[in-house]
């Protein structure tokens, strides 16, 4: 195989598809990008047979067709360091060449045999939802997903994916607070999720959310009993899905508040930075109290010392306190838009509390309980 490429544009492409790649020592063969090259276009392969993706590299001259497996680390090292626009890539069985207008590099070739397969989007049955609408929604539930170290339960350490007539629910959850966004989809064959619990990884999560770059571009979505196809016009990703029982999430909701509070997300998210700087490690704690037509926000370390800040607020029922560690609600905060309006409905001190978006995403919190009454 041979192409001639804008070195931005294939540099691009390689690390995108590397996400895919092989971060441990699972087989040699993963740590190389597939290159398969046909007489109009370029496609790259990487995975780490948990994760794959097939993805069109664009803006490129076809010399010769053919394929070869190219190193990942050292072709995208080549072509972040390289200076040349266009530059030149033949591979083969025993070889791999990069020439650029003043330099030139040679690689040991592979046997592109040995690279696994990885599947075609060929569904008949699938969701299409706008690549707009989903990226929002994965930005708004993913950083809400358990860490593999901190999850109690397997499956929160991805996020469960709804599918059921034209509705697409995405749900993420580490136990102390809870994401969940809503969209519209397209349903296609008669393809649903009902009686399944799908839960796709972060990381595929992750390289979906990078591939979404046109708004109006129609991403398609078909799960399977153990696995997950997603398709943009571009690139194709399979997944494996996360083993494991998801929470139910339902029962977490609360039904009921005793206050209403309205917000605004820009006001409210530069009160809880300024708030939580005198935070420390013992004591990662901002206390709120929600008066009339005034927000308190207050938090105190034992070392670094305290802090008050206050926010007027369009608020006229009783006084309620409550207690938040200011990281997750941060973390919700700035995947929002500034002046998005949010609704805050708290129940007492020591129940979770939960923001509400547009009717289309909510964000459930526990609370910290003061010490002796947990």
């Amino acid at each position: 195989m041979k192409i001639i490429c804008h070195r931005e544009g294939l540099l691009s492409a390689c690390q995108l598809a590397s996400v895919a790649a092989a971060a441990r020592d699972l087989k040699p063969v993963l740590k190389n990008l597939k290159a398969v090259v046909e007489k109009d276009r370029c496609t790259l392969m990487a995975t780490d047979l948990e994760l794959g993706v097939r993805l069109e590299v664009r803006g490129i001259k076809v010399e010769e067709t053919g394929e070869a497996l190219l190193p990942t680390a050292r072709i995208i090292s080549i072509l972040r360091e390289s200076l040349d626009e266009e530059m030149t890539l033949e591979a083969g069985p025993d070889a791999c060449f990069v020439r650029g207008a003043s330099a030139e590099f040679e690689m040991p070739g592979e046997d592109v045999s040995a690279f696994p397969d990885i599947p075609m989007f060929a569904e008949e049955k699938y969701h299409e939802i706008p690549a707009g609408t989903l990226r929002e929604m994965i930005r708004r539930t993913i950083f809400a997903a358990a860490a593999a170290e901190h999850s109690r339960f397997g499956a929160t350490t991805g996020v469960l994916v709804e599918l059921e007539s034209e509705d697409l629910v995405l749900v993420a959850t580490d136990g102390r607070r809870l994401a969940l966004a809503r969209g519209q989809t397209m349903p296609h064959g008669g393809h649903t999720t009902k009686g399944q619990m799908p839960v796709m990884p972060t990381k595929a999560l992750n390289l979906l959310e990078r591939n979404l770059t046109e708004p109006d571009e129609k991403i398609q979505i078909s799960v399977r009993a153990n696995e997950a196809l997603m398709k943009t016009e571009r690139a194709m990703i399979y997944t494996r899905l996360v083993e494991g029982r998801f929470p139910n999430y339902r029962q977490v909701m609360p039904a009921k508040h005793n206050a209403k509070v309205p917000l605004t997300v820009g006001p409210f998210l530069s009160a809880v930075r300024q708030a939580a700087i005198m935070t420390d490690e013992e004591s990662k704690r901002v206390t709120f109290s929600f008066a009339k037509k005034k927000l308190t926000l207050q938090a105190r370390g034992a070392e670094s010392g305290r802090s008050k800040v206050e926010m007027p607020l369009d608020f006229d029922g009783k006084t309620v306190e409550i207690s938040f560690d200011p990281k997750f609600l941060i973390d919700m905060l700035r995947v929002l838009e500034p002046d998005t309006a949010l609704t805050l409905e708290i129940t007492d001190s020591n129940t979770p509390a939960i923001f509400k978006c547009d009717n289309h995403y909510q964000y459930v919190v526990v609370p910290l309980v003061a010490a002796g009454k947990e």
